[in-house]
């Protein structure tokens, strides 16, 4: 048995595969049979070809013929006489094997655009990479695993899962996600729980002790993972996944349901996406809202160029109308740290964590800041927006975002555009200086959101990736406690709402602390939220407030977790 962090809830049975990342190795070598050597790149482009024209059928097909065009993009670089032709030549010219000569003529190729003085020509750079290396692959006999064409049912086992995997996979074959790497809030454990779909990371070694075809049990709640289990265990687990399956039937009788305490208090119920296509997981958690709609994916799943301001407001207009009239909090651009866009270079920094990024990115490149505001203020008009910037640490950094806001709006006025008049305009707290200074920023703010995520991480000093010293990454940390009650009270002192979109606001332990604390809007992922709906629903506010007044009084964290354990009987 192996033991990682439990990521998302659920339990899976099935077979292995192993996705790996490799680096392509490529050595110049002298060869004898050249035309061997150029059946073998053709046979590799064509084999991407095939590929290829399924992975865009199956684009055009699930997210749309705009999502669908770079692998067209693809296809026509494949198709390029120029590429291949030039490949062979260099083969027969010079005797050299099939991989050197195409990545040789792959970094000419690649130099020359990004050399251009035209934008669309640079970018086309990103996707002669793309293609050429898919077909490098092939040549290499490197293992390539197309998660968007995945024909049978597999348990992923990977070191990590990128944003694009798990953009692009077929999500009805995946049975479940392991990982070597990462914890609770790590990119793939919120991206399983967006898809419901089971999880554990943080295994440290999956990769390497795990083979494709071994069929696989694991329990996304308690991190437990057996390889091979026997007829006993894969029995007693088919079970578990029976009885967990009942489970969640059993929380559709609290669907249409108000998220009120016994004794009358409400609180929002919401949900965090990163794109349109989460909206459906929302409807059918019976979600009062978006909480956190992560921008950056949409950035992100561009290979060339920032997203423009009409496939900004297209995406942004989809998810309001989506939820029919419901609010949706919409992050600003939130990159940097481990977010990385191919397009937008950025220097290499000592701490990325606390560096160029977020919010400080925008006030620096304004335009693309603007173009985003703009593309939201237009969608407005489509349902209840409510936009909120991150990463802001300083009273002057919101005041410089609300200003550009305000150069937006006159703009659009001067061109006689519309938008909603009452778009209610708020901030993260995840800075601890933000947190201090809550009673200054709550005068400038309609609401606070609460991004435990990164809160967490700055207030007690530790890399929330990093495996060694995970035991301190703690949520019911006493300091960070103590800093989110005083962001409640303080926006509460000025009218205004509190909320949380960190994975705090869905784990189990911390909802009563939360509650009692008097946060107004709880948002997490969407298979959270009916199981936190039958929690709030099942106990008095004024209870949970003497709660959390205990907790607060306590030194440690482990003392906290075994009060609520204690408490609760969870």
């Amino acid at each position: 048995m192996y033991k990682g962090t439990g990521a998302s809830p659920g339990i899976a049975l099935g077979k292995a595969l192993v996705v790996e990342h490799s680096e392509l190795v490529i050595e110049k070598k002298n060869i004898e049979n050249i035309e061997e050597e150029i059946v073998k790149l053709q046979n590799a482009v064509e084999l991407s070809r095939k590929e290829l024209v399924k992975v865009k059928e199956k684009a055009c097909k699930e997210l749309g013929e705009h999502e669908a065009q770079i692998f067209e993009a693809h296809l026509l670089v494949l198709d390029d006489p120029e590429l291949v032709d030039s490949a062979i030549a260099k083969i027969r010219d010079e005797k050299i094997n099939a991989d050197f000569a195409l990545n040789e003529i792959k970094e000419m190729f690649v130099s020359m655009f990004e050399s251009m003085d035209n934008e669309y020509m640079r970018e086309r750079a990103a996707d002669i990479k793309d293609v050429t290396n898919r077909v490098l692959r092939h040549i290499l006999g490197v293992k390539v695993v197309d998660l968007a064409g995945l024909e049978e049912e597999v348990v992923l086992i990977a070191h990590d899962l990128t944003p694009s995997d798990t953009a692009t996979m077929n999500k009805k074959m995946v049975l479940g996600f392991l990982t070597d790497i990462g914890g609770r809030t790590s990119h793939t454990a919120i991206m399983a729980r967006t898809l419901e779909i089971a999880a554990v990371v943080g295994l440290s070694d999956a990769t390497s002790k795990i083979k494709d075809g071994d069929y696989i049990v694991f329990n996304g709640d308690t991190g437990e993972v057996i390889v091979n289990p026997d007829e006993e265990t894969k029995a007693r687990y088919t079970v578990l996944k029976q009885e967990f399956e009942e489970y969640r039937k059993s929380l559709l009788q609290l669907k249409g349901k108000a998220s009120l305490t016994l004794d009358g208090r409400h609180v929002e119920l919401a949900g965090n996406i990163g794109s349109p296509k989460d909206v459906e997981g929302l409807i059918n958690n019976d979600a009062e809202g978006v909480g956190l709609y992560r921008t950056e994916f949409l950035y992100m799943d561009k290979e060339d160029a920032f997203p423009t301001e009409e496939e900004q407001y297209e995406a942004y207009k989809a998810v309001l109308e989506g939820m029919g009239g419901k609010p949706i909090v919409i992050r600003t651009l939130d990159i940097g740290g481990d977010k990385e866009l191919p397009y937008f270079e950025m220097e290499k920094e000592m701490n990325p964590f606390l560096g160029y990024r977020a919010i400080r990115i925008c006030l620096d490149k304004t335009e693309i800041f603007k173009t985003q505001l703009r593309a939201l203020y237009r969608a407005s008009v489509h349902g209840k927006l409510r936009i909120m910037f991150p990463m802001i640490s300083s009273l002057e950094e919101l005041l410089g975002a609300k200003a550009v806001i305000k150069e937006v709006l006159a703009e659009m006025d001067a061109e006689g555009l519309d938008y909603a008049k009452d778009v209610e305009v708020g901030m993260m707290i995840e800075i601890p200086s933000a947190a201090v200074i809550s009673d200054i920023l709550a005068k400038h703010v309609d609401f606070f959101s609460i991004g435990t995520n990164d809160l967490i991480q700055y207030t007690c000093a530790v890399d929330r990736m990093n495996q060694k010293i995970s035991y301190l990454y703690n949520q019911f940390n006493p300091a960070v406690l103590r800093l989110i009650k005083m962001v409640i009270d303080n926006a509460h002192k000025e009218g205004k709402w509190a909320g949380m979109c960190g994975e705090s606001a869905g784990d189990a332990r911390m909802i009563p602390i939360l509650l009692g604390m008097g946060l107004d809007e709880f948002s997490m992922s969407p298979i959270s939220i009916l199981p936190a709906r039958k929690f709030i629903t099942s106990v008095n506010y004024e209870d949970m407030k003497k709660f959390a007044d205990e907790v607060l009084t306590m030194g440690t964290a482990e003392e906290i977790k075994n009060h609520v354990d204690k408490t609760f009987n969870m």
